[in-house]
């Protein structure tokens, strides 16, 4: 017999068959594969929508008894000429109202938040002299697209119809202050509900006898609602005393107390032109009713509510988040029911990026499971198994890469896995097909397993690289479309050419070394005349 010269590869694909064929460390490597691809799978976070860098910022400065008219001429106009010298300002609306002018900044997509809103800052520190005499310092209100949109909404409402205005509020404060302690949690906001508050509703008739002005009247409240600090001291024993002005506004009757002007030397108290009352803002008008479905299907009367809402840090998991709210609020129902109230979840974003993170998940597997089936009756159950086992691996690596570089799992990330899904298993199918033609070949009846392997892999490496590299340069021009939607489909340019890559890998390394241990090369010399 003819002693046959080993195969030389000359091309990566066959190079990396030959230097795995048959090394030690290529099971190791599989399992790795898999087991990094699991972990980042379970340890990324997950979100139903992708997260998007949209940057902005709202200017507020006050001039107090200026007309509409006024505060567009010497706030709003000049505000936006400088705002529109700040580099990455793509639009600028202003507002101007009687006392006080609006502008917002609306930044191109994409623009760092923490850049823009600085620059914003900048921007009008280095020109507040622009404002006019009597104008209140400017305040600068960040758009943060992240922290702005929650991920839970709860609304507690009350079965007790004795509970006040007020009650109902202060219970839920309480509350928002032990879930805005939960970890990853940005900010909690109650919506709803009204807030203590002394009402002073002032008789005109009265008034008017009096010969008073309603500036008077909030003139005399405000010279008495400032709180004066302790002053600490110590005697010549070393001891500690402590000197204070206590609150001269705690209840309704000190307010109802006070002094607003002198008439022939008797003082005339607030109480004797207005009625005064420790309630509710009544000036609130915004107000939100809810009615719940029961266990028998009917729906309750409408009901007030209150609202809380929980948003996250920017890259934290928003399924942990709603678990470990969900959590906190359980420990609340003792409390709650003693008081007469409930909640209902209205809004829950974990849940449902779960459930499209899963159902995708599922999808995948099922289209695994499909192209599994369809290799069977063609190139056969063995060859079938090597190909499936490399979809797993491609998208492990693709997942261990877009958790390195701080992508999170949402319906964009999967949707682009599930686009190249027919892709992966190209190279792979291949590599396979060009095996099986080698194994059932007469030709290659002397040849070794180990050689077959190498040389078919080899065969195959150029037009398959050129296949792949042109699939990815279709993908490129996608990674810059500007404005919202390419911040929308950003994952698919960032996961699609770095899954196809790793398919190409998978296939030289992973396909020659099953196939060398699981094909049973055929004996041509049965039925040999």
């Amino acid at each position: 017999m003819k002693h046959l010269k080993p195969y030389e590869p000359k091309d990566i694909a066959g190079k990396l068959a030959k230097a795995f064929l048959r090394n030690p460390l290529s099971l190791v490597l599989g399992i790795s594969l898999l087991a990094i691809g699991y972990l980042a799978l379970m340890v990324m976070p997950r979100e139903e929508n992708p997260q998007m860098v949209v940057s902005g910022s709202t200017v507020i400065v006050a001039l107090p008894g200026a007309s509409a008219a006024e505060i567009e001429k010497v706030i709003v106009k000049p505000l936006e000429r400088k705002l529109k010298e700040v580099k990455g300002v793509e639009h600028i609306y202003g507002m101007a109202m009687d006392n006080v002018g609006i502008v917002n900044a609306a930044f191109f997509i994409g623009e760092e938040k923490e850049d823009s809103n600085l620059k914003v800052y900048d921007k009008i520190m280095q020109n507040s002299d622009m404002f006019p005499k009597g104008a209140m310092n400017p305040v600068i209100k960040p758009l943060d697209i992240d922290i702005d949109i929650p991920v839970v909404s709860v609304a507690f409402f009350s079965n007790n119809k004795n509970m006040t205005h007020t009650e109902l509020y202060d219970k839920v404060k309480d509350i928002q202050h032990h879930i805005n302690g939960l970890d990853n949690v940005a900010v909690t906001q109650i919506k709803g509900g009204h807030k203590h508050q002394f009402n002073i509703e002032v008789d005109l008739n009265k008034l008017s006898g009096y010969n008073l002005s309603m500036g008077q009247i909030v003139q005399s409240v405000q010279s008495l609602s400032y709180s004066v600090p302790a002053v600490k001291n110590r005697t010549k024993n070393n001891q500690i005393v402590m000197v204070g002005v206590k609150n001269a506004v705690e209840s309704a009757s000190d307010i109802g107390n006070i002094i607003v002007a002198q008439y022939m030397g008797s003082p005339i108290y607030l109480n004797q032109v207005a009625e005064v009352t420790g309630s509710y803002d009544i000036q609130n008008f915004k107000s939100a009713h809810i009615s719940v479905q029961d266990e028998s299907g009917k729906f309750t009367p409408l009901q007030e509510q209150v609202t809380l809402t929980v948003s996250k840090l920017q890259g934290t998991n928003a399924v942990i988040i709603a678990e470990a709210v969900k959590k906190e609020l359980e420990t609340y129902r003792e409390f709650l029911a003693q008081n007469g109230m409930n909640y209902v979840i209205t809004r829950n974003d974990g849940e449902r990026a779960n459930e499209a993170v899963n159902e995708l998940v599922f999808h995948l597997i099922l289209s695994i499971v499909i192209i599994a089936i369809l290799l069977v009756f063609v190139l056969g159950w063995r060859e079938s198994l090597i190909v499936t086992f490399t979809v797993p691996a491609i998208l492990a690596i693709t997942l261990f890469v877009a958790y390195l570089t701080g992508q999170t799992i949402n319906r964009i990330t999967l949707f682009a896995f599930l686009l190249s899904l027919g892709l992966l298993v190209d190279a792979a199918i291949i590599v396979i097909e060009n095996i099986h033609r080698h194994y059932h070949s007469i030709e290659s009846q002397h040849e070794s397993a180990d050689d077959l392997m190498i040389k078919a892999t080899d065969e195959i490496g150029p037009p398959t690289n050129i296949a792949t590299l042109a699939i990815i340069m279709t993908m490129v021009p996608m990674a810059f479309v500007g404005q919202m939607m390419g911040q929308f489909m950003k994952p698919i340019p960032a996961n699609v050419p770095v899954s196809l890559i790793a398919s190409l890998f998978v296939a030289y390394i992973f396909t020659p070394y099953l196939a060398v241990r699981m094909l049973k090369k055929p004996d041509h010399t049965k039925g040999a005349h």
